[in-house]
């Protein structure tokens, strides 16, 4: 790895002695010990990843969007994310990751973008769970670290049934809080918006304009922005902004470049747009962002 890159965490890291290729389960506090030298810097993983918090305080950021860690905290991360988080001494729970080939090969119609906390980066990536779902959740993560190390038959089949469960139960939680306006979307308008954002994560560096989402979409542009605006309350330009923009704070933190060889590493071939682009979204510029946030 150079200085020029970040840190990308393979599940492999995490393997040794593991009984299922691509899926890693560990209770917290062990998994703090034991991997403490992969987690001290901000650091992106290839993986999917879950975290419940049984017990502890701190602070967890994703993707410069900082949460309070308490007992009931539950976290997903996609891959390609960036985080890092501050715990106190006493910091337990469960912790398991595992790759997207792990699950979506499974499942012949359940695919992980089905579940939003991991298709959309407009997802918040915490639910607080109360008091009357910690029993059950703990539960459920025992039962997924007891499979894992289960010998009997069919135990990766039951293994996915718990997974499956916990991300479904999840989802539940999720749309009773009414955190974006999913709610209130059809499933057709679901369904674009997901193969938006795929296309998005896909192209966002050389596409900007919404006219060529739309293309790829077969939409004209207004309907892709009626569907945007149902689901998320975003215009399809605010949306890929902010994704372009998600990754300049990224570059400019981890990355140890000029600014401008990362405004053209972000598709922008004039600097002075770039810092446009980026102030109007921020209410700053690249290099005062850095002296705020670099540590």
């Amino acid at each position: 790895m150079t200085i020029n890159e970040i840190s990308v965490l393979n599940i492999n890291l995490f393997q040794s002695g593991a009984k299922h290729s691509d899926f890693y389960f560990n209770l917290l506090k062990d998994h703090l010990l034991r991997s403490h030298r992969h987690i001290e810097r901000p650091h992106r993983h290839d993986f999917y990843a879950c975290i419940f918090f049984t017990k502890g305080t701190g602070i967890h950021e994703i993707d410069f969007r900082t949460y309070d860690v308490s007992a009931g905290s539950l976290f997903f991360m996609s891959p390609g994310q960036v985080h890092s988080w501050k715990l106190s001494e006493d910091a337990d729970g469960f912790i398991f990751f595992h790759s997207q080939e792990f699950f979506d090969l499974h499942y012949v119609n359940q695919k992980l973008r089905q579940y939003p906390f991991f298709s959309s980066i407009q997802y918040p990536r915490k639910l607080q769970l109360e008091e009357n779902n910690l029993v059950e959740f703990s539960d459920l993560f025992s039962k997924i670290g007891n499979e894992n190390a289960s010998s009997a038959m069919l135990s990766e089949n039951l293994l996915l049934a718990f997974i499956s469960q916990l991300y479904i139960e999840t989802a539940r939680l999720f749309s009773e809080e009414k955190i974006i306006g999913i709610q209130n979307a059809n499933t057709s308008y679901i369904q674009h918006y997901q193969h938006f954002e795929e296309l998005l994560e896909q192209n966002f560096i050389k596409e900007k304009s919404a006219f060529q989402y739309a293309e790829r979409l077969n939409l004209t542009t207004k309907h892709l922005n009626r569907i945007t605006q149902t689901v998320v309350q975003k215009t399809v330009s605010e949306i890929i902004t902010e994704r372009t923009i998600l990754e300049a704070k990224r570059m400019l933190i981890y990355l140890d470049e000029s600014l401008v060889d990362i405004a053209f590493r972000l598709g922008y071939e004039e600097y002075s747009y770039f810092v446009r682009v980026f102030r109007k979204k921020t209410g700053q510029t690249p290099s005062s962002f850095i002296k705020e946030n670099k540590h």
